[in-house]
């Protein structure tokens, strides 16, 4: 069985770089596209794109803020053990994981992502990035602890 432990979890600001390398173009060109459908008559194909461009550009504001733990509900605290996950939240809060966990590892190695229900019901999702971590080691640690769940 594996140990349990407590982790805790930095900014990750190699990952916002890549993020940023994979959405700006992305948000850019759709707005661009946007721009140039409507301004050639097709005002439809033009409302589509832009709703892509804001949904893409939200999702981005999210997971760069996820990953630099500056939105309030970031956990910057983990805490395994046999039964339960307790995440210690930035605003200060903590979030008590303790049915249905599951624990889903990607095949590159390099995030997981944690599923389970607090002690009020509430279904609540995960992801931690292999850079929130101190080292590649504590990264290893935390999903070795965490599989018990799998």
């Amino acid at each position: 069985m594996a140990k349990s432990g407590v982790f805790q979890l930095q900014q990750d600001r190699n990952g916002v770089v890549w993020d940023l390398l994979m959405y700006v173009p992305t948000v850019g060109g759709l707005g661009v596209g946007a721009i140039i459908f409507w301004y050639d008559q097709n005002q439809n194909l033009a409302y589509l794109l832009f709703f892509l461009a804001c949904f893409f550009f939200y999702q981005a504001l999210h997971r760069v803020l996820g990953r630099l733990l500056l939105l309030p509900r970031s956990p910057v605290s983990l805490d395994v053990s046999k039964q339960r996950v307790l995440l210690g939240l930035r605003n200060g809060d903590s979030i008590e994981l303790v049915k249905d966990l599951r624990y889903f590892s990607d095949h590159a190695g390099k995030s997981f992502g944690l599923t389970g229900m607090d002690v009020m019901g509430a279904k609540q999702q995960y992801v931690f990035h292999k850079g929130q971590f101190d080292d590649e080691k504590t990264f290893g640690k935390a999903g070795e602890a965490l599989k018990v769940f799998t």
